[in-house]
């Protein structure tokens, strides 16, 4: 027979986490249970319900002034799955079994804490160079590295189909240099910001193959083009007088 938690009868939505979360089964959601956790602390940070109704119990976070945390429950086995939020980019995650440890990383990274302190202070987190490189407000710079050496590593596993002479070519723009590079799906995007969300009145292309790309624009005309450089003229000569950058938020 299984072991009985006071709370956690057959009907309890946290009965099938009993074994692996007792402490969580018997404060009676996630919530309440870090809740109690972060006031022993002495921490006064408020733990809220996530917004979905289906992880009520098993799910919480801590947001203020743009940042905020995210905390789920593994299923299969004693997992607490966090992950951090600064505006609408993810900065770090990581998984522990520590509660306490939950709750620590909380208050901290809402109390303002750098990413880099962090994953410093706590081992199981994890970031990510674009993440890193928002904090330190080089962003832009970090994206175009990223999505040159992804382009070069599709052209040395021979899937390239234009990719790595786009980019290049669009580098080597100065206006379009100062942009954010992305990549959605088989389409190169541009964006005054880094930081979501993107913006969609810039040109974006696409390769089609065999050296052409197809250029779609604002007004959703769509012109079809030989060879990269010819693409990036095509894509300065419609970018919008406006088309520079912004801070994120903006």
């Amino acid at each position: 027979m299984s072991e009985q938690l006071p709370g956690a009868a057959a009907t309890d939505p946290m009965r099938e986490y009993m074994t692996l979360y007792p402490e969580v089964v018997r404060a009676g959601s996630l919530q309440n249970a870090l809740q109690t956790v972060a006031d022993r602390a002495g921490y006064g940070l408020p733990i809220e319900l996530t917004s979905s109704p289906g992880r009520r119990y098993v799910a919480a976070k801590a947001e203020a002034d743009g940042r905020s945390t995210n905390v789920l429950m593994a299923i299969s086995e004693r997992k607490f799955l966090v992950n951090c939020w600064a505006q609408d980019i993810h900065t770090a995650s990581g998984s522990t079994q520590d509660l306490s440890e939950v709750a620590d990383v909380m208050h901290s990274w809402i109390q303002g804490n750098r990413v880099r302190e962090l994953v410093v202070q706590w081992a199981f987190l994890k970031t990510w160079e674009l993440a890193d490189a928002d904090e330190r407000g080089d962003a832009v710079q970090a994206r175009w590295r990223t999505i040159r050496r992804h382009a070069a590593l599709d052209t040395a596993r021979e899937r390239d189909s234009g990719w790595q002479d786009l980019v290049e070519a669009a580098f080597e723009q100065p206006r379009l240099r100062v942009l954010s590079p992305g990549r959605a799906m088989y389409w190169f995007t541009l964006s005054r910001r880094a930081a979501p969300p993107i913006c969609h009145d810039l040109p974006r292309t696409r390769p089609l193959g065999n050296g052409r790309f197809e250029v779609t624009f604002a007004d959703h005309r769509v012109q079809e083009v030989d060879g990269a450089a010819t693409t990036v003229a095509v894509i300065l000569d419609g970018l919008p007088d406006d088309a520079v950058p912004r801070p994120s938020g903006s």
